[in-house]
């Protein structure tokens, strides 16, 4: 038996035995049964999958990952909810540690009128109703192993719940920490953005890990975008350097929603992560930007889909990678306009920084169209710094690490300051500065 069948042998055993034990109403374990049936028919994807083609998911399947049990309250965790709240992250969040809800670290009581923020495991309880009208019903289960996976162990993650002409002043944060207190530790947030027509929400989604820490996230966000709804969603990726990250974002926006999607991948092993939004009413907007960096032997791969269903549509995506040391990198983005969106306007770019010869990034920038009438560009760049910058830079009197740092972060900068919201830009700013004096201050001291 090969590695990969006997790794879907293993999660399939261990849902035979959990099964019971998943939370939720009687919809849900017919729900939770389909995805594991088809897991078992899909295995996990191989690089002779095309949309696997430069990610092998062969790292992930050397380690043996289990659930962790419910440890939310340890003193590891309470000091990583203190370090991102003190650094201006919001203060309203719901917090999961090692894939657990932790209640007394969550801090939603604010929220007014009928907005609602819970965990998943609560909203089964208490809004039935909301989660089986869109739970499962964008991120698609049937073909991709990994939202299978989830699915099928989809017991614990945020939900939130924003009516109509609601407007939430406040960002919203879920954060997930691993704090490495289970060896080989995999969690499954499952995570559903509800907002009714003419609301307006911010979202951060924050996943932190420990140091050094191995582990497995298996992530999935659906976002479902009412009329005239206008939606924020941030999400951040600082996983430990040992840690898989796989995750998902799903958005089903309609008629004149105004969706905008900010994704910063900074940490992990092995990093795969999806956007996909599907525009299904008339004059909608939409934004997909990211940043990733990767150095050593990180292997970052995002991946983004726009499917352009109605006319009048509008948008715009850009991606950037910066990548050191002997990282990999892949972008694959693929606007889709279909034969029923006539006056589509989209634009793509993906541009990749290079710091090293060892360095490699694959990009895929991608268009389908079915429909003569619309107006769409896409383009990639792969580069490595300016040496007249650097020159000049060198000329006064500047280091040539700080240089080099300037440059780059300069490269970067036009997705940080692309974000609305003043204390998360703050924030990513210094965490994108800090692991770019990181990075140099490392291949000063390899030189």
């Amino acid at each position: 038996m090969n590695q990969a069948l006997a790794e879907k042998d293993h999660y399939l055993s261990i849902f035979e035995r959990c099964d019971q034990r998943g939370a939720g109403p009687a919809w849900v374990q017919p729900l939770r049964q389909d995805a594991i049936s088809r897991f078992a028919v899909l295995g996990f994807p191989t690089t002779k999958d095309e949309e696997w083609k430069y990610t092998n998911v062969s790292p992930i399947l050397q380690f043996p990952f289990r659930p962790a049990p419910p440890e939310t309250e340890g003193s590891a965790a309470i000091a990583a909810v203190e370090r991102a709240t003190a650094i201006g992250l919001p203060l309203h969040r719901l917090v999961f540690v090692n894939g657990h809800y932790a209640p007394r670290l969550s801090s939603v009581q604010g929220l007014r009128g009928r907005v609602r923020a819970s965990s998943l495991r609560d909203a089964f309880a208490e809004a039935p109703d909301s989660l089986k009208a869109h739970l499962a019903r964008y991120a698609d289960h049937k073909t991709h192993a990994f939202v299978a996976l989830n699915t099928a162990f989809m017991e614990e993650g945020a939900y939130l719940y924003v009516p109509k002409g609601a407007i939430v002043e406040e960002p919203v944060l879920f954060l997930f920490l691993s704090i490495g207190s289970a060896a080989a530790a995999v969690s499954y947030p499952r995570n559903l953005i509800v907002a009714g027509q003419g609301s307006q929400v911010t979202v951060v989604e924050a996943y932190l890990g420990s140091p050094g820490a191995v582990y497995l996230t298996n992530g999935v966000t659906e976002i479902a975008a009412g009329e005239d709804a206008v939606v924020d969603h941030y999400k951040l990726v600082e996983e430990s350097d040992a840690a898989f990250h796989v995750a998902t974002q799903q958005a089903r926006l309609e008629r004149s929603a105004n969706f905008v999607s900010h994704l910063i991948l900074l940490g992990g092993a092995l990093v795969r992560n999806d956007v996909n939004a599907v525009l299904e009413g008339e004059g909608i907007e939409c934004t997909l930007n990211g940043l990733f960096m990767a150095t050593d032997r990180q292997h970052v791969d995002s991946h983004t889909r726009i499917d352009h269903v109605r006319p009048h549509g509008c948008s715009r995506e850009l991606y950037k990678g910066i990548l050191s040391g002997g990282a990999r990198g892949v972008f694959n983005g693929k606007i889709y306009v279909h034969k029923s969106a006539p006056k589509t306007d989209a634009k793509q770019t993906n541009k990749n920084l290079l710091l090293s010869e060892e360095a490699l990034v694959d990009t895929k920038p991608q268009l389908e169209i079915y429909n003569n009438d619309v107006k769409c560009t896409h383009g990639s760049t792969i580069g490595q710094l300016d040496q007249d910058a650097l020159f000049y830079l060198r000329a006064r009197g500047i280091g040539l690490a700080e240089a080099r740092n300037l440059l780059t972060y300069a490269f970067a900068s036009e997705i940080i300051r692309g974000i609305k919201v003043a204390s998360i830009r703050d924030q990513l700013d210094r965490m994108v500065r800090t692991r770019l004096e990181n990075q140099f201050r490392a291949k000063e001291r390899g030189s």
